[in-house]
């Protein structure tokens, strides 16, 4: 069976083919980057817009350089939420509509669901039952995963998601977007010891978040400095310490809690080396997808939709998108 699927959430548009006997046989990724960076942030609207001009380009290229014709492939993914509602309904409406056209169904898919499964991508793989920590601009939790649609959040964050918070401090420190890559890149440069952010939440039980206050105390650190370049870089890092501490003994506290033995890290925050570096050293097995899948791609909507499918899912001809939809009302 060959599934197309379709990722179109936000700024990325990614397209990628998944064969359930031979695996990913291919995938494509065109980036909004330098669209939005000239306000700084993502504007809706033309995420909708340019999802139009990119998304069946980029199908017809794919299906062109893996030399499968639109009518082999036996069905179609798309992601149906959460997301920008406009872009969610770009690629719904492309992907319904290509299913139809070709008689072949449809399936929407979780977009958490998808970052949560996208380390079934790779060779080593984790098995369930599994913890996975998603950390990503819009999501920060942490979720028991017993089978695949089977999900217990465990901790969530309680206002900035952490991807969020790294942007949003970046841009204090007046870097250019997408800020958290360029926040880590600053943090290499910073001194350690200068520095000492509180870690929110961990004096306390439970397994939410909270990044908010972190991205006040770092805004406070700036506006009492000379704001230099040393000074920016070593806020950098300080922020950079207390988010990975932060997580890392949010997520030990899970496993210990959980009594699981492995963990899965998956979002796009999940590509930061500081932090893989820091869960490296759990006692447990950690599992993360290839950078390129941490961040929103068509690979794990392919996956994912191919689960659903085997598990009887498939769409009728109306076209829904859920822009807030809970991870734990899936079911298998």
């Amino acid at each position: 069976m060959k599934v197309l699927g379709i990722e179109t959430s936000c700024d990325e548009t990614g397209v990628a083919v998944y064969d359930d006997q031979l695996g990913l046989l291919g995938h494509e990724l065109y980036s909004q980057v330098a669209l939005h960076a000239v306000y700084g942030g993502v504007v809706p609207e033309l995420a909708s817009r340019d999802h139009v001009r990119k998304a069946a380009p980029l199908i017809d290229s794919l299906l062109q350089r893996i030399e499968v014709a639109p009518e082999g492939l036996d069905a179609i993914a798309y992601t149906a939420g959460p997301g920008l509602v406009g872009a969610l309904m770009v690629g719904a409406m492309l992907g319904r509509s290509l299913a139809y056209g070709l008689g072949i169904p449809a399936v929407e898919v979780h977009h958490m669901e998808g970052h949560l499964l996208a380390p079934m991508l790779e060779d080593q793989r984790p098995t369930f039952p599994f913890l996975a920590l998603l950390v990503s601009g819009g999501h920060t939790m942490l979720v028991r995963v017993e089978a695949v649609g089977d999900y217990q959040v465990l901790g969530e964050s309680l206002d900035d998601a952490v991807g969020e918070a790294f942007d949003k401090t970046a841009k204090m420190l007046g870097l250019p977007y997408p800020g958290g890559p360029e926040l880590a890149k600053l943090a290499l440069t910073g001194d350690p010891s200068r520095y000492s952010f509180p870690r929110p939440m961990v004096d306390r039980p439970g397994l939410d978040f909270s990044f908010s206050g972190l991205k006040t105390f770092a805004l406070n650190t700036l506006a009492k400095s000379a704001a230099t370049s040393q000074d920016k870089a070593d806020i950098a890092r300080a922020f950079e310490e207390a988010v990975v501490d932060t997580l890392f003994i949010k997520a030990r506290r899970a496993l210990q809690e959980t009594g699981l033995g492995s963990l899965v890290v998956a979002g796009g925050v999940g590509a930061n080396q500081r932090l893989r570096d820091k869960l490296d050293t759990l006692d447990a097995a950690v599992f993360y997808p290839r950078p390129a899948f941490c961040t929103d791609n068509g690979a794990m909507i392919a996956y994912a939709g191919m689960q659903r499918l085997l598990a009887g899912n498939a769409m009728g001809l109306a076209v829904a998108v859920h822009p807030r939809w809970s991870l734990e009302g899936l079911g298998r």
